[in-house]
């Protein structure tokens, strides 16, 4: 079993900067992939972002590509989402999550945290 257990959110300005921070206990942090999703009211949960075991294969959704970095110390057993030059549209539940095999999909993360609000205002 993992559990995972998000923080870092808040209200923030848009062209302001948030990181999230997801710590991860229960198996093995180094070989986890683990993945950032977001869900706003009334729309369905997307990928933001993910990183394997190897920390060189990020991936961005392309919504987030430029100004959200995703990065990982495994000595901590922790992931972060450094969110840059906020928008407004990024307001949402932030999510991580933690599967032995990097996934686009979320279906394919079996670990899930209870999320953390993050609310950018105009």
């Amino acid at each position: 079993q993992v559990q995972l257990v998000e923080s870092g959110g808040g209200l923030v300005q848009a062209g302001g900067s948030l990181r999230l921070s997801c710590v991860a206990s229960g198996r093995t942090f180094s070989s986890l992939a683990m993945g950032w999703f977001r869900q706003a009211p009334g729309k369905e949960r997307e990928f933001v972002g993910a990183i394997p075991w190897l920390i060189a294969r990020t991936t961005y959704a392309d919504s987030v590509k430029g100004r959200f970095t995703i990065s990982r110390d495994n000595a901590k057993n922790t992931v972060y989402l450094q969110m840059n030059s906020l928008k407004p549209e990024d307001t949402a539940m932030y999510y991580c999550a933690a599967d032995f095999r990097l996934n686009l999909d979320e279906k394919g993360y079996r670990y899930w945290g209870q999320g953390t609000q993050v609310t950018v205002s105009s």
